[in-house]
C-alpha cells in the first residue's frame, strides 16, 4: 500500500509522535506500507521551483518506480484524496483500490460555501503571519481544527510536527494549491473498489466532502466514524473503527 502525499508529514519524526506512529504501525502490520514526504515537507527538498498538481503526480510516479510497485492500494488521507484520484486516473493499471480517510476532492475555496471560503482565507493569514514563530498561537489555529478531541500531549506533538515538517514559504505554496484544487470530474472516471471513511464532526474536511467522494466514485463504500478529529489518535473509537473496516478491505483488494 502506498500513502498518497498530504500536508504535514515527516517520515522520520512521524514514528515518534502519538498520532502518526501508531497509525503507521497498524497499517505496517497488515501490508507493506510505502511512505514518502510530499515535496516541501519533511526530508524532501525545500523551496523547489514548482509545487503543482502535475509535479506531485510525477513524484508519486517516481516513488512507485523506485519502490518497484506493480499494483497496489492507495491510502488517501486529507488532501491526499485529490492527488490519489489524479494518479489513479492516469495509471488505472497500477491501482487496485483506494482507501480514503478524511479526504476531500475540493479545496476550501471550491466548495460553494462562504463559511468554508472564510476559514480557508483565515488559515492563509495565520500561515503568512506566524507559521515560523516560536509562539505556537498561529499554528494552534490548525491544531484546533485537526485534533480538537485529543489531549494536550497530542496537541503539543501536532504543533511540533507542523513546526518541523515545513517552513512558512513552502507551506503557503502547498496551502494555496490545495485551497483551489478540484478533482471531482476526474473521480467520476474511476472504476475500482473504494472505501471512504470520514469522521462525523471533522472540522478540516466537513463530512459532506467525504460523502461527495462516495457519491462521485461508482460503487464506493462509505463509513461514518464518531468524533471530531481530522487526524485519528490511537485509543479513540474512530481509530479502532477505521481499522476494523480498512484492514479487511485491503486484504480483499490488495
Amino acid at each position: 500500500m502506498l500513502r498518497a502525499p498530504h500536508w504535514i508529514n515527516h517520515i522520520e519524526y512521524e514514528w515518534q509522535n502519538p498520532f502518526h506512529g501508531p497509525f503507521i504501525e497498524r497499517f505496517a502490520q497488515a501490508s507493506t506500507f510505502v511512505r514518502f514526504d510530499q515535496r516541501g515537507n519533511g526530508l524532501s527538498d525545500r523551496r523547489v521551483p514548482v509545487i503543482s498538481r502535475e509535479a506531485i503526480r510525477q513524484d508519486i510516479e517516481a516513488v512507485v518506480e523506485a519502490a518497484g510497485l506493480q499494483r497496489f492500494v492507495l491510502f488517501a488521507k486529507s488532501q491526499g484524496a485529490g492527488f490519489a484520484v489524479d494518479y489513479a486516473t492516469a495509471h488505472p493499471d497500477k491501482v487496485s483500490a483506494i482507501v480514503f480517510l478524511g479526504g476531500f476532492l475540493r479545496g476550501g475555496l471550491c466548495r460553494g460555501s462562504d463559511e468554508q471560503a472564510a476559514l480557508s482565507e483565515l488559515g492563509r493569514r495565520m500561515i503568512a503571519d506566524g507559521w515560523g514563530s516560536t509562539n505556537p498561537t498561529f499554528r494552534q489555529f490548525f491544531t484546533s481544527a485537526f485534533v480538537p478531541d485529543s489531549g494536550p500531549h497530542v496537541h503539543e506533538a501536532f504543533d511540533e510536527m507542523q513546526r518541523i515538517a515545513t517552513d512558512a514559504e513552502d507551506v503557503l505554496r502547498i496551502y494555496d494549491l490545495t485551497a483551489r484544487f478540484d478533482f471531482v470530474e476526474q473521480a467520476r472516471q474511476l472504476q475500482l473498489p473504494v472505501l471512504v471513511a470520514h469522521v462525523r464532526g471533522d472540522r478540516r474536511a466537513p463530512l459532506e466532502e467525504g460523502r461527495l467522494i462516495a457519491r462521485t466514485i461508482p460503487g464506493a463504500r462509505f463509513v461514518e466514524l464518531p468524533g471530531n478529529d481530522h487526524v485519528l489518535s490511537e485509543g479513540t473509537p474512530a481509530f479502532e473503527q477505521f481499522f476494523e473496516h480498512a484492514i479487511p478491505f485491503i486484504a480483499e483488494h490488495g
